[in-house]
């Protein structure tokens, strides 16, 4: 059974019981206590006593991994360091995905590129409904040192981090019928030909091969197989569902102001041609 460092949900008996788990430092985790290599097994390769992974791309395979658990909710951290070759059509990719006949998924993508700025896409899936990208200019280089990326998920909200700056919100407002993430999700991460993704500009296959890395294996999150009972998961007594997590505070909210006002170069929300009535979530997620 995977082990779960920080905190540990367990179903049993239809109760939520919370196990505190002993600090570790993420580099201390293994890949191999809570995920798994899913596809493109010979180009991905443990390093440092397994506490890192290097995924590898070339004109052959990329890679893949999930975790060997599915989430209902928590605070999923990686830590990535991108190729740092001439990159156009080579996508890094770390996100929640869930295995159901219902699509849901948050996404970061690192879209390849032949220098600064590198761009980073997000995405929300929910209910089977996409086409909420958005799109920021990285403020450092990600290919020289590892950065953090955070998808904080509870039932009000979801916000993603980068390097604990915020720099994006999904509020729930199935209230006003915009559909939520609420299915089980794997912690998945990638390497991978995306030439479509980045406008069908081909990838310079002389620069190959190309190489990803990832660190911080830690799992803070609520395991969940079944989606009726997600309630299971938004248990106050996990921090993340605790009411200061519900929205950001003011400095973040500073931040997410800050950092969308200097970096965002999309957003679906103002992108008229897509959506001629914008979407209702828009209003706010700001």
């Amino acid at each position: 059974m995977a082990n779960y460092f920080t905190l540990q949900c367990l179903l049993l008996a239809s109760f939520l019981l919370i196990v505190t788990c002993p600090h570790e430092g993420s580099a201390a985790v293994s890949f191999n206590d809570n995920y798994y290599i899913t596809w493109g097994n010979n180009h991905a390769q443990l390093l440092n006593q397994g506490t890192e992974l290097q995924l590898t791309l070339d004109q052959t395979s990329g890679a893949g991994f999930e975790s060997k658990a599915m989430f209902g909710s928590g605070s999923f951290t990686m830590r990535l360091k991108i190729p740092a070759k001439k990159s156009s059509g080579v996508v890094t990719a770390f996100y929640l995905i869930s295995k159901t006949a219902i699509h849901d998924e948050i996404d970061f993508e690192f879209l390849g590129h032949n220098g600064a700025p590198y761009t980073l896409q997000t995405n929300v899936f929910s209910n089977n409904v996409g086409g909420r990208e958005q799109k920021i200019r990285l403020w450092f280089d990600p290919t020289i040192d590892y950065h953090s990326y955070t998808i904080l998920w509870n039932s009000h909200q979801i916000v993603l981090f980068v390097d604990n700056i915020p720099i994006r919100v999904f509020k729930n407002k199935a209230d006003i019928g915009v559909s939520y993430p609420s299915q089980p999700m794997h912690v998945t991460g990638s390497l991978w030909n995306g030439t479509w993704a980045a406008g069908g500009i081909p990838i310079e296959w002389s620069q190959a091969p190309f190489q990803a890395y990832f660190q911080g294996f830690t799992v803070t999150a609520c395991p969940l197989q079944d989606y009726r009972q997600r309630q299971l998961c938004y248990n106050p007594n996990l921090w993340w569902n605790r009411r200061n997590y519900w929205q950001l505070n003011r400095q973040q909210q500073a931040l997410l102001e800050r950092t969308r006002k200097s970096v965002l170069t999309y957003d679906y929300c103002t992108d008229k041609s897509r959506y001629p009535r914008q979407p209702p979530e828009c209003l706010y997620n700001q």
